[in-house]
């Protein structure tokens, strides 16, 4: 799936004094590169001193595990190991990996099957993780979307998936980044760190407020395919969990004969959605709900899915291109959720 990018407003004190005679509080950085992307993450503890040294290596070693879990690129890991294996038994997939299918099947009904994490196969067809595009024939459309669909895997139970057809392949790149900022905010919930600000891909969550007792601010990128700018500032109005996750249209795609081509496809028809909704960012105390949400309302689109969104609750901002013209359009929850200022 193509992510967007919401990111941190770094402004210039980060390093502040509190009042009185107690030690300075400095926000501390970690740095790096994992599941294809980049992360950042930025923390301090009003409890105790934290080691960013061994924290380092612990955020480390999780978004390792994560990523031979989850990550469809590599072909040694869980998730593409059980792609591979042409066979209706069940196998073992490890209960993060079911929870994670489980959570992404009740947006899929949602949208009628628009967003779907058997999606691979049309992926594989279209050509997306190349550099070009490969247009399909209808014949061969018809047989990648044979091998889509829910109701193609039975979930055994905590642990175990079955494949009603053996060909079929699980898509996970709509949930997984959503999934490591909620694991690496559990390391530093572990950890005692009372505030920090994690982001990965574009993906994050925070919790508590800045050393100067401010709150964390995120920018939202503008969805242009031409430039990397500020579009809007989220302002974290509380103290509690709170992710933000955005799906967009704007940075993966391909131009041929005239026809822009999304890399977002409709899992129903097999093709790339063409609706004018160019990205979609949601609001939630759970990261992985939030990124299981963005994808599948952007499937939709803003009308369809403005519909959904406020008949399942989910505080969504939807924006919609006409030319050089961007609208946007918020969700009942999202006006709803005073703690988080958008301007």
């Amino acid at each position: 799936m193509t992510r967007a990018f919401v990111y941190p407003v770094l402004s210039a004190a980060f390093i502040l004094t509190l009042n009185g005679c107690e030690p300075a509080k400095t926000v501390q950085k970690l740095e790096g590169y994992t599941q294809g992307t980049t992360y950042h993450m930025s923390f301090w503890s009003s409890k105790n001193t934290v080691d960013s040294v061994a924290l380092q290596k612990q955020v480390d070693e999780e978004l390792q595990r994560l990523d031979v879990e989850l990550s469809n690129y590599r072909e040694d890991s869980v998730i593409e190991k059980f792609n591979a294996l042409n066979s209706t038994e069940p196998q073992m997939l490890g209960d993060e990996v079911i929870a994670l299918i489980q959570a992404a099947k009740v947006a899929s009904e949602a949208t009628q099957g628009c967003y779907d994490l058997t999606i691979k196969p049309l992926f594989d067809l279209w050509g997306f993780k190349g550099e070009s595009l490969t247009q399909p024939s209808p014949s061969k459309l018809k047989t990648a979307l044979s091998q889509v669909g829910f109701n193609q895997i039975d979930i055994i139970d905590s642990t175990h998936l079955r494949k009603k057809n053996p060909t079929l392949k699980i898509d996970l790149s709509s949930v997984g980044q959503g999934y490591s900022v909620s694991q690496i905010a559990g390391i530093f919930k572990a950890q005692d760190i009372d505030n920090y600000l994690v982001e990965i891909g574009g993906e994050l969550q925070t919790f508590g407020k800045k050393p100067d007792n401010s709150p964390w601010r995120v920018a939202l990128e503008k969805p242009l395919s031409t430039q990397r700018s500020m579009h809007k500032i989220i302002t974290m109005n509380r103290t509690e969990p709170m992710s933000v996750t955005t799906s967009g249209t704007y940075h993966h795609f391909f131009d041929k004969d005239g026809k822009r081509y999304s890399h977002i496809l409709d899992a129903k028809t097999g093709t790339p959605i063409t609706h004018n909704t160019v990205s979609v960012s949601v609001f939630d105390e759970n990261a992985t709900q939030a990124e299981v949400w963005d994808t599948a309302l952007l499937c939709l689109g803003r009308e369809a899915g403005m519909d959904v969104a406020n008949k399942m609750g989910i505080a969504a901002l939807f924006i919609e291109q006409e030319g050089d013209h961007f609208t946007e359009f918020s969700s009942t929850a999202l006006t709803d959720l005073k703690t988080v200022v958008i301007e």
